[in-house]
């Protein structure tokens, strides 16, 4: 079941307020450019950003997700209407003969065991078109990202009023990380949103990459965050 941050109906619609700077998607389109992707396939697409500045662009988007609340926001957002929403699992993706598939933010690393990985990179490959791409981020374990993420954050948003939420870790367990947001909004309600993040080293997803049938053409530095994420370019190989 995806997490409450992304799937209860109050708390979709505050994830772009707090996550206002997706300084890592315009490097995923500049990817698609150099690929010469014109059908993308975005995995885990949440409230859409990424997948409508790819179709800005004039290629053929599919975004899947498997929640629906993340998914209403991301219709809402697509002026054009022409992205294809579908509510899925990642194991289970719709055949669509992309020309690449993404996956942005902590979305690769939401498959905690390693059967859900194979089975969710088996199926992108099964959607992809033969000698076409995946490219996807994950966070260097040794970088120990989470112990930067307890903290507390707000945002003022139009007929909702302030919002706070407070980040705190639940569990350290590499490569098991687990960690509660707490919402708090300005009558009092609270809601919780409980989340859990597997990191994996790079030689580990290199394997399983290749396990899969995916040929790893290049490793970069997450433009956004150098020396903290690895970005992953890898061929269907047929």
């Amino acid at each position: 079941m995806p997490d409450a941050m992304f799937a209860h109906p109050r708390l979709a619609p505050l994830y772009d307020a707090f996550e206002a700077d997706r300084g890592d998607l315009p490097a995923y389109v500049d990817i698609a450019d150099e690929l010469g992707a014109a059908r993308v396939l975005d995995v885990g697409c949440g409230t859409g950003t990424l997948a409508i500045l790819l179709e800005e662009t004039g290629r053929t988007v599919v975004g899947t997700d498997p929640a629906e609340a993340s998914l209403a926001v991301a219709r809402s957002k697509d002026s054009s209407a022409r992205i294809v929403w579908v509510r899925c699992e990642a194991t289970i993706l719709p055949t669509v003969a992309a020309d690449l598939a993404v996956m942005t933010g902590n979305v690769a690393q939401v498959f905690t065991t390693d059967e859900e990985w194979t089975r969710v990179l088996l199926s992108v490959r099964a959607a992809l078109r033969p000698g076409t791409h995946v490219v996807f981020e994950t966070r260097k374990p040794e970088r120990r990202a989470w112990e930067r993420w307890p903290g507390t954050a707000s945002v003022e948003l139009p007929g909702v009023g302030r919002v706070a939420r407070h980040d705190e870790l639940t569990d350290v367990s590499p490569p098991l990380i687990s960690f509660r947001s707490t919402y708090r909004f300005a009558g009092g309600e609270e809601l919780v949103s409980d989340s859990t993040l597997r990191f994996r080293s790079r030689e580990e997803i290199e394997t399983t990459l290749d396990e899969a049938g995916f040929e790893v053409r290049e490793v970069r530095e997450a433009p956004n965050r150098p020396d903290e994420e690895h970005v992953f370019i890898a061929r269907r190989a047929d």
